[in-house]
């Protein structure tokens, strides 16, 4: 398993936790973004600079990953991507996309984006409270330790 961060939204809070999930597994982190940023110094934290334009990141993720790999990403169609890939994808408040929700996220997705398109204000979500960010920490958490699990028992 490898991590896969859609790293230009992912907010701070987020990517330091997971920073930390990296080197306490030993699992591979690669950020993809088309913004450059720093990342801590380690064997196992890569980051992916990719050119400006729509769905660049998304794409080389999806173009990467494999089918056990996890993807951090608070979009939805990337997650749908994944999910149909045989991946899982996590969103930063710790939700866990799957095939048995990630049609139903798609479709009010869509449909929040028509009635913004014709002018509806829908608000955007809520800033990342300390309760998302232990949800995500513990659904994180919970991914890991089961891989691990089946991994150890495989090997």
């Amino acid at each position: 398993m490898k991590i896969w961060v859609d790293a230009d939204a992912c907010p701070v809070v987020i990517k330091k936790i997971l920073y930390k999930a990296a080197e306490r597994t030993r699992l591979q982190l690669i950020l993809v973004a088309n913004t450059r940023f720093q990342v801590p110094k380690s064997s196992l934290i890569t980051f992916i600079h990719v050119h400006q334009g729509p769905d660049v990141a998304d794409d080389e993720i999806v173009k990467k990953a494999e089918p056990e790999d996890l993807v951090i990403t608070a979009d939805i169609p990337l997650a749908a991507r994944i999910v149909d890939k045989g991946g899982l994808a996590l969103n930063p408040r710790g939700e866990l996309y799957t095939e048995e929700n990630i049609k139903e996220r798609l479709s009010t997705r869509d449909f929040l984006d028509s009635l913004r398109a014709n002018g509806v204000e829908t608000g955007g979500p809520s800033a990342l409270n300390a309760h998302d960010k232990q949800a995500f920490a513990n659904s994180l958490d919970r991914i890991l330790t089961k891989y691990k699990k089946t991994h150890t028992i495989q090997s």
